[in-house]
C-alpha cells in the first residue's frame, strides 16, 4: 500500500508499522523538538514518544504502535502543538475479572493461561497491538510465515499467544495502556475506542523492562535507536535500520541484534561491548552458564561465531562516546575503557554509520506495582528500585504479584516460569484449593532455579560499569521530552535543589510524556552526587497517574444527570 509523508509517497507493506515503513524508506524524522532539532524512533516500544507524528485527519500518533493505512499522510510533529481533540464519547466498560493481568509478554501469558486453566476468568492488558511482548516480537498478521522457517523464539512465541488465544476464559484486550492504578482492585486503562475501569480480585503485573537511557552527546539524532526497537524492527518488520550499522553497549541482547542485523544483510560495522567478554577472562562464568542452560550458551557462541564469519570486529572495553550528523546520525567514535574505567581519550576512533543501536541493559517497569504500595527495595548492582516479592511472585499487597522482568531483570525464560508459579499461587489463593498442580510445576521449580543461575552467570560475563551521566557534557540533552541538558541540571543543583522531585520542578526534566523513565535514573544518580546521600528505593519520582499519556477527555469522570442538574 501507499502512504505520504510531507507529500512525498512512501511504499508500505500491510500489517506493519509507520515506523518501520518510515525507516524502510530512509524517513528517520518524527518530530521537531523544543530546541528545533529532529527527533526519531528510540524506544520502539512506545515508552519515549519521540516518533509521534501527526497524522492528517487523526490525532497525533506514535509511529512505532501506530500501524499504516492505505493513504495515509503523515508528517513530523512539532512539540507544543496541540493535535485535534480526542473523541469525547468513548464508550466506558467496567470490567471485574477474578484476574487481571497487566502485560502480554512472556511472564503475563504464562500466567494468564495457567490461572484460566485454574478455573478462573482473566483478562489480559496490553498497550501493544499484537501479544507477545518484546521477547516473543511476532510478525505482522498480514504477514504469510511458514512456521518452519523461524527460530525457537518465534515458534515458542506463536505457541503460548495461540494457548491462551484458544482459552475461553481469557479476554485479550490490546492497544490497551493502564493509565492509573489507585490500588489493587481500581485501576484505569483505555484504547482508541474504549475507557475501562478494572476492578479485579487479584492483579499479575507483567509490565516488563524498557531499555536504560545512558547520555551521550549526540544521542537524540534520528538513527540512533536501542537495540531493542533494531530488534522489533527486524524480527517483526523484515526492515533494517539502517545499511551502515554500528551495536553498542553492555549485554547479550547487543550480541543477539547484532548477529541478525548481519543475518539480514545490514553491513554491520562493529560491536561495541562495555564489558570484557573474552573467554579466558570469563573461565569461571563461561563454565556455569553452560552447566545451568547448555542450550542458551551454544546459541550465544552461535551468535559470536556468526559474526566472525562475516568479519564483525568485537571491540571490548570499550563505549560509544559521541554521536555525529547533520539531521540523522553520520558518525559515531569509540574509545577503550582505561583504568579508571572510563573512555581513554588516546583510543579514540571514528566509524561512518547511517544507523546505531545501543543497549546498556534494562530498569523493571515498575510503575503500577509502586502506584498500588508495593514495598520496593533499591537494587545497587541495577541501580534501580525493584518490588520485594515472595518465589511466586507475591508482593505486600494482599492480591497483587509482580512476575518477569517488571520485578527485576531476568530474562524471558526466568518470566516465564514465574508466569507459572504465579498464575498457580492465585488459583490457589482464589479457590482455597492447595492441590491445583498443573503437570509442568515442578518442571518449572527446577527450570527457574537452572535459569537463575544461567543469568547470574551471565551478568559476571557482562560485568561492567555502571554509567549514568559519565559520558555525557554539559551540552549533552539528559530529558529527551523537554530536551534539558545535563548543564542546565547542574546549575540548578548547585542553586541548592536538595532531590530529584525538586529538580523535576526546578528544569522540567522528568515532565515529559515518558514521564521519566529515561532521566529520571540520571537525575536521581546527579541528585544523589550533589548532596552526598545514598541512592535508595525512594530517591526517585513519586508515582502518580497518568503513567501513560492520556486525554483529559479521557481520564476524566463521565458525565451523569447529576452533574447536568
Amino acid at each position: 500500500m501507499e502512504i505520504e509523508y510531507e507529500g512525498a509517497p512512501i511504499l508500505a507493506k500491510p500489517g506493519d508499522s509507520l515506523a518501520a515503513a518510515m525507516v524502510d524508506a530512509g524517513v528517520l524524522a518524527c518530530r521537531v523538538a523544543a530546541s528545533g532539532d529532529m527527533r526519531g524512533v528510540f524506544c520502539g516500544m512506545g515508552i519515549c514518544n519521540e516518533c509521534v507524528v501527526e497524522v492528517e485527519g487523526g490525532p497525533d500518533s506514535l509511529a512505532c504502535m501506530t500501524s499504516v493505512e492505505q493513504g495515509m499522510k503523515v508528517r513530523p510533529h512539532r512539540h507544543g502543538r496541540v493535535g485535534p481533540p480526542a473523541e469525547q464519547t468513548l464508550p466506558e466498560r467496567e470490567l471485574s475479572p477474578t484476574v487481571l493481568v497487566v502485560g502480554g509478554g512472556p511472564a503475563g501469558l504464562t500466567a494468564a493461561y495457567t490461572a484460566a486453566q485454574g478455573g478462573l476468568d482473566v483478562v489480559l492488558v496490553d498497550e501493544r497491538p499484537k501479544l507477545g511482548g518484546q521477547y516473543f516480537k511476532q510478525p505482522a498478521p498480514t504477514r504469510r510465515v511458514e512456521r518452519e522457517g523461524l527460530d525457537q523464539q518465534f515458534r515458542d512465541g506463536i505457541e503460548l499467544i495461540e494457548l491462551v488465544y484458544g482459552t475461553a476464559s481469557v479476554e485479550v484486550l490490546l492497544d490497551t495502556a493502564v493509565w492509573g492504578a489507585f490500588s489493587s482492585d481500581l485501576l484505569f486503562a483505555s484504547s482508541s475506542k474504549e475507557r475501562f475501569t478494572f476492578r479485579p480480585e487479584y492483579v499479575i503485573l507483567a509490565a516488563g523492562a524498557y531499555e536504560k537511557g545512558l547520555p551521550v552527546p549526540g544521542w537524540t539524532l534520528p538513527g540512533v535507536m536501542t537495540t531493542g526497537a533494531a530488534q522489533t524492527l527486524v524480527r517483526g518488520n523484515q526492515v533494517s535500520p539502517g545499511q551502515r550499522v554500528l551495536v553498542a553497549g553492555n549485554g547479550p541482547l547487543n550480541l543477539q541484534v547484532a548477529a541478525e542485523l548481519a543475518a539480514s544483510g545490514a553491513q554491520v560495522i562493529s560491536l561495541v561491548e562495555l564489558a570484557d567478554t573474552r573467554w579466558f577472562t570469563n573461565l569461571r562464568w563461561g563454565a556455569a552458564a553452560s552447566l545451568a542452560a547448555p542450550s542458551l550458551a551454544r546459541t550465544g557462541l552461535a551468535y559470536l561465531s556468526a559474526l566472525r564469519r562475516r568479519d564483525v570486529p568485537v571491540l571490548e572495553r570499550s563505549v560509544v562516546t559521541r554521536f555525529e550528523g547533520d539531521g540523522r546520525v553520520e558518525s559515531v567514535t569509540t574509545a577503550r575503557l582505561g583504568r579508571d574505567g572510563l573512555p581513554d581519550d588516546k583510543t579514540t576512533e571514528s566509524h561512518s554509520v547511517d544507523a546505531v543501536c545501543v543497549g546498556y541493559g534494562f530498569l523493571p517497569s515498575n510503575t503500577i506495582a509502586k502506584a498500588v504500595g508495593c514495598l520496593h527495595s533499591f537494587d545497587a548492582e541495577l541501580g534501580y528500585s525493584v518490588p520485594v516479592r515472595t518465589n511466586t511472585g507475591l508482593t505486600s499487597v494482599e492480591g497483587v504479584w509482580v512476575v518477569g522482568d517488571s520485578g527485576g531483570i531476568s530474562g524471558a525464560h526466568v518470566a516465564r516460569h514465574q508466569g507459572l508459579l504465579a498464575g498457580v499461587d492465585v488459583v490457589r489463593h482464589a479457590t482455597g484449593n492447595d492441590a491445583y498442580e498443573p503437570s509442568s510445576l515442578r518442571a518449572a521449580r527446577r527450570a527457574l532455579k537452572r535459569h537463575e543461575r544461567f543469568q547470574a552467570a551471565v551478568r559476571g560475563i557482562y560485568s561492567a560499569p555502571n554509567f549514568t551521566h559519565e559520558l555525557a557534557d554539559d551540552e549533552t540533552v539528559v530529558c529527551r521530552c523537554e530536551t534539558v541538558t545535563l548543564g542546565e541540571i547542574r546549575r540548578s543543583l548547585s542553586s541548592g535543589v536538595q532531590s530529584a522531585g525538586a529538580l523535576k520542578r526546578a528544569t522540567r526534566a522528568g515532565m515529559g510524556k515518558c514521564q521519566g523513565l529515561y532521566c529520571g535514573p540520571v537525575m536521581s544518580a546527579l541528585t544523589a552526587d550533589a548532596t552526598g546521600r545514598t541512592l535508595d528505593d525512594r530517591s526517585g519520582f513519586a508515582p502518580r497517574p497518568p503513567t501513560r499519556p492520556v486525554a483529559v477527555s479521557i481520564a476524566a469522570a463521565p458525565e451523569t444527570k447529576d452533574d447536568e442538574d
